[in-house]
C-alpha cells in the first residue's frame, strides 16, 4: 500500500498572509456572509467577472466550518450542498477587484469556485486563514489516521506542530485541534509504538501541550503512562512541569476530568523518584504559587490538595470492595492503582511522602493557609491515614501552622467541623490516637487557643472534663500555658468537685512560677469581689474617646455590685474591655454605639451577660460570627445592630432563639 502524506493534498495557496506578518486573527468557525457560486475557476475570468459588476445574485448564509465540511445554517442555493474539505483545490483572496466585491476569498472546487464576501480586509484575511487552517488540519487528519508506520506518523504530527506555530491564528481552539486528533488516532496508533518513538511523540506534541490550559483526557492518560513506566527520565521535568502546572491553575473540575487528576499525580510521584525526590517535589508546588506575596490562579490550591488528598485515598482503598468498583470507570481504577504500586502490587510509601510534602509547602504561604485550614477542617483523609505514622508526623507541621496564625478563620480549624464532631485538636491531644510527642503539640495549640477568640466558657469546660490530667501534667513539668488554664478553670468555677478544686491548686503552689500565677489570680478574684460588693451606682456613662485602661482603672477604684446601666457610646474601647464587662452580673443594659467592639467580645459576654436585657451594637465592626452568639442572651428585649454586618439569615435566626425580645433595628444592614 501507497504511503500517503498530508503534503500529497496540499497545494500552493497565494495570498498575501503566506509572507511573514505581525497581523493576528482569533479563528473562525461560523458568521453570515454573502456568497456567490460560479462555474469558472480561473483566476482571471473571476476577477473579469467582479470587475464587470455583472454578480448581482449573491446570497446571504450563516456559513458554518465543520471539523470536515463548510456547510450552510440554511442549505438552499449555492450552499445547497455542502463544500468536504477534500474536494477544495486553493484558497485565496481577490484583492485586485476594483469594485464592491474586492474583499472576497475565493475557494475552487473542481466544478468551480465558491466566492465568501467580506465587509473589510481584516474580515476577508481572518476567513481565508480559518478556512485555509481547517482544510489543511482535515487534510493531516485524514493522513494521520490510516497511517500505520510509526515514523510517518512522527513526521506528520510534526507537520501539524509546525503548522500551528507558524499560524497567524491565535486561538487556543489552534492548539487544541492537533490534541484531540491525536488524542482520536492514540489508541489506534500507540500501542505500536516502542520506548524511542514514544519519546519523539512526546518530544513533539508537549510544544502544543503547553499552550493550551486543559489538554485532552486522552493525552493525559499518554503522559501518565509515560511518568510510570520512566519515572527517573529527564524530560518528565523538562516537559511535563509546565503541563502539570497549567492543569492545577485552571478552573478545572477533577470529578469530571479525572485523568487530568491522575496525571498530575504521576507526574508528583515521578518526581519523588528522582535522587532528590522529596525537593523537586516541593520545589514543584512553590512553582505553582508563583513567587509573589500572593497567587493570582485562584483554583490552583484548591486543585493542588484535590490531588493530594486524593491519591491518599487510592492508597489506602482496597481496589476490591464494592465502594472503590463503583467510584470510577474500570480503567481509571487501573490507572489510580498504577500511580501507587510497583510492578510487584507493593504500595510505595512515597507516595505518601510526596503528597504530604505538597501540603506541607501550601501551609507556609499566608494566602493559601486561610484556605487549607478550611478544608482540612473536616479531616478529609480515609481512617487508615489516621493511623499512619508517616501522614500524621507530617500532617503535624500543618496543625502547627494553623494553630500559630494570629488569624481566628485559620487556627480555628484545628477544631471539629460542627459540635460533637472531633477535629485536629483531639487527634493531637493526649491520648488522641496521632499524639506521639507527650503534648508537645497541644502545649502550642492551648497556647494560641487561650489567649485568642476561644477563652470561653465552654472550651474550658471541655478542657476540665476531657483533658484537666494532661492538662495538670503538664503544668507540673513548667509548661506556662497550662498554669494559665488552670487558673482559668479555678477562676470560672468550672469544676464542682473540692477535690478536684485542691489538686489543681495544689499542682500550681508545686511549682514557683504556678505559684506566682495562683497567687495572681486569687489577687483578681479578690478585686473582682470588691467590685461585685452591693454599694456603687446604678447607672455609668465612660467620656468621649475613653480607652480600655480607663474602664478598667474606674471599675478597680470602687464597688459596682448595683450597676445596671453602662454606656460606652462614642468611646475607643475595643473587644478587649469585655474581660471587664463580663465581671459585672446586674448589668442589664450595655451600649457600645459606635466604638470598635468585634466578635471576640460579644463571644466573651455571650458566656457571662445572662441577665443583659438591652445591647446596642450600632456602628460596630461585628459580623455574623459574633452576632450568632448573641442567641445565649435570652433576655434581651432590645438590640440595635443598626449599620452592622448583619445578613439576612443570621436575623431569622436571633429572632427564633430569643424569645423575650420585643425591638430589632435592622437598619442599614443587609437584613433591612
Amino acid at each position: 500500500m501507497a504511503q500517503y502524506t498530508a503534503l500529497d493534498n496540499c497545494v500552493d495557496e497565494p495570498s498575501r498572509m503566506d509572507k511573514k506578518s505581525s497581523q493576528r486573527f482569533k479563528l473562525v468557525n461560523e458568521g453570515d456572509i454573502s456568497v456567490y457560486k460560479m462555474a469558472h475557476l480561473k483566476s482571471d475570468v473571476i476577477g473579469k467577472l467582479l470587475n464587470s459588476k455583472m454578480l448581482r445574485k449573491w446570497e446571504t448564509h450563516h456559513i458554518i466550518m465543520g471539523d470536515d465540511e463548510i456547510t450552510s445554517a440554511t442549505p438552499s442555493g449555492f450552499m445547497e450542498e455542502s463544500i468536504p474539505y477534500c474536494l477544495i483545490e486553493d484558497i485565496y483572496d481577490t484583492m485586485q477587484c476594483d469594485t464592491g466585491f474586492k474583499y472576497c476569498v475565493r475557494v475552487g472546487i473542481a466544478t468551480g469556485s465558491l466566492l465568501l464576501n467580506l465587509n473589510n480586509t481584516f474580515l476577508r484575511d481572518q476567513w481565508l486563514q480559518s478556512v485555509q487552517w481547517k482544510r489543511r488540519l482535515y487534510t493531516y487528519k485524514k493522513a494521520l489516521m490510516y497511517e500505520c508506520d510509526s515514523e510517518v506518523m512522527l513526521n506528520e504530527l510534526k507537520g501539524v506542530v509546525e503548522l500551528c506555530n507558524d499560524s497567524v491564528l491565535v486561538d487556543e481552539e489552534v492548539h487544541q485541534a492537533p490534541l484531540k486528533l491525536l488524542a482520536d488516532m492514540m489508541s489506534i496508533a500507540t500501542p505500536g509504538l516502542d520506548d524511542v518513538d514514544v519519546e519523539k511523540l512526546i518530544l513533539v506534541i508537549a510544544p502544543l501541550v503547553e499552550k493550551v490550559n486543559l489538554p485532552p483526557s486522552e493525552v493525559c492518560q499518554f503522559f501518565s503512562r509515560f511518568c510510570r513506566d520512566h519515572p527517573k527520565h529527564k524530560i518528565i521535568k523538562k516537559l511535563f512541569t509546565k503541563v502539570a502546572m497549567s492543569i492545577l491553575k485552571s478552573n478545572v473540575d477533577f470529578g469530571r476530568m479525572p485523568r487530568l487528576r491522575i496525571f498530575v499525580q504521576d507526574y508528583v510521584l515521578a518526581l519523588e523518584a528522582l535522587p532528590s525526590g522529596e525537593d523537586e517535589v516541593r520545589e514543584f508546588a512553590k512553582g505553582v504559587h508563583g513567587p509573589g506575596h500572593t497567587c493570582p490562579h485562584k483554583r490552583a490550591m484548591n486543585n493542588l490538595v484535590a490531588v493530594c488528598l486524593a491519591a491518599f485515598y487510592a492508597y489506602f482503598e482496597d481496589p476490591a470492595s464494592e465502594k472503590s468498583r463503583n467510584r470510577l470507570p474500570d480503567e481509571l481504577q487501573l490507572d489510580c492503582a498504577l500511580g501507587i504500586e510497583d510492578k510487584l502490587g507493593r504500595r510505595d510509601d512515597g507516595v505518601l511522602r510526596a503528597m504530604t510534602a505538597i501540603l506541607q509547602e501550601v501551609v507556609k504561604y499566608e494566602d493559601w493557609r486561610a484556605t487549607l485550614s478550611s478544608v482540612m477542617q473536616p479531616i478529609p483523609l480515609p481512617p487508615q491515614a489516621l493511623i499512619n505514622n508517616t501522614i500524621m508526623s507530617r500532617i503535624k507541621y500543618l496543625v502547627e501552622q494553623f494553630v500559630t496564625d494570629e488569624r481566628c478563620d485559620v487556627h480555628a480549624g484545628v477544631f471539629g467541623v460542627r459540635e460533637g464532631k472531633d477535629g485536629w485538636f483531639q487527634i493531637y491531644c493526649p491520648g488522641g490516637i496521632a499524639c506521639y510527642d507527650d503534648g508537645e503539640l497541644f502545649a502550642v495549640m492551648m497556647k494560641t487557643l487561650i489567649n485568642c477568640c476561644c477563652k470561653r466558657r465552654k472550651f474550658l469546660q471541655y478542657i476540665a472534663t476531657e483533658l484537666l490530667s494532661a492538662v495538670m501534667l503538664l503544668a507540673m513539668n513548667d509548661d506556662e500555658t497550662m498554669m494559665d488554664v488552670l487558673c482559668y478553670i479555678l477562676e470560672m468555677e468550672l469544676v464542682d468537685s473540692i477535690d478536684t478544686r485542691l489538686q489543681i491548686i495544689t499542682t500550681l503552689e508545686s511549682s514557683k512560677e504556678g505559684h506566682r500565677r495562683y497567687s495572681k489570680m486569687c489577687e483578681r478574684q479578690q478585686q473582682l469581689r470588691e467590685i461585685q460588693k452591693k454599694g456603687g451606682p446604678t447607672m455609668l456613662t465612660l467620656p468621649s474617646k475613653a480607652s480600655n485602661d480607663d474602664l478598667k482603672r474606674l471599675l478597680d477604684s470602687g464597688s459596682f455590685g448595683n450597676l445596671e446601666s453602662l454606656s460606652l457610646a462614642f468611646t475607643s474601647v475595643t473587644s478587649e474591655c469585655a474581660e471587664y464587662i463580663a465581671h459585672l452580673p446586674t448589668l442589664k443594659y450595655l451600649n457600645l454605639w459606635s466604638t470598635q467592639f468585634g466578635d471576640s467580645g460579644l463571644h466573651i459576654l455571650s458566656d457571662h451577660m445572662n441577665e443583659l436585657q438591652v445591647l446596642n451594637l450600632c456602628e460596630t465592626p461585628v459580623t455574623d460570627e459574633g452576632l450568632k452568639c448573641i442567641a445565649a442572651m435570652k433576655q434581651l428585649r432590645r438590640l440595635n445592630l443598626n449599620s452592622t454586618k448583619l445578613t439576612a439569615l443570621t436575623f431569622v435566626h436571633l429572632k427564633e432563639s430569643l424569645p423575650n425580645l420585643q425591638e430589632i433595628d435592622v437598619r442599614y444592614t443587609e437584613a433591612w
